[in-house]
């Protein structure tokens, strides 16, 4: 199976050079991250959404996102996601553009720090990420079960889908993005969480950071 096949959907991309977010933290340059994001003040810029199989009704699925007091993997907040799993199926994100500079290509690394209640043997929750020209709207605009693009070369956009559970509390979680040239003067990330297990969970995501290697 050819890239594309792996990550479910070809899409159209274009070129990066991040420039500065309001509500965010912006490098000023070296070798930082040029985006990060702890959800101090609140969700901001972040759309929230959900998708569940054909054979559910998306208004049948339960999720909330928000952003939380009850745990921080640094400062004083973090963003909650929450879904039920009466259906094994199901997946609910918060995803924000994020501008651009176009032309060229790039490597660029995208982590965050994932929390789970305790460590389990069972595979309750995958961790979503994504980075790519287009915000998510299914479960097939993310990368399938155990997918990470960081070794895959260029591909259309990058991403990451992977267990969670695997640590009590909180667990870092990476992957990197060989763009090819891009034309575009906005990129979306999103994070969320796939149901797995049937069984209602709450997670917590704080601590992203996205870091632009020119190639």
């Amino acid at each position: 199976m050819n890239r594309r096949g792996l990550l479910r959907k070809g899409v159209r991309v274009g070129a990066i050079g991040i420039a500065g977010i309001a509500g965010c933290t912006e490098s000023g340059g070296g070798d930082g991250p040029v985006f990060e994001e702890g959800f101090e003040d609140g969700l901001g810029d972040w759309e929230t959404g959900a998708a569940i199989g054909p054979e559910v009704d998306v208004d049948e699925f339960d999720w909330e996102v928000d952003v939380s007091e009850t745990e921080a993997a640094s400062g004083d907040r973090s963003l909650r996601i929450w879904n039920q799993g009466d259906y094994d199926d199901g997946v609910t994100w918060a995803a924000r553009p994020v501008p651009v500079e176009s032309g060229g290509s790039y490597r660029i690394e995208v982590s965050g720090q994932f929390w789970s209640e305790s460590e389990s043997f069972n595979t309750i929750r995958h961790a979503l990420m994504r980075l790519g020209p287009e915000p998510p709207e299914t479960e097939e605009d993310f990368p399938q079960p155990g997918l990470n693009t960081t070794d895959l070369g260029e591909t259309p956009y990058g991403g990451l889908r992977d267990a969670l559970w695997l640590a009590d509390g909180w667990r870092e979680y990476a992957f990197e993005w060989t763009t090819p040239e891009l034309s575009t003067d906005t990129l979306y990330l999103a994070v969320g969480t796939a149901v797995i297990w049937e069984a209602d969970a709450t997670h917590y995501v704080d601590d992203l950071a996205v870091t632009v290697e020119p190639r």
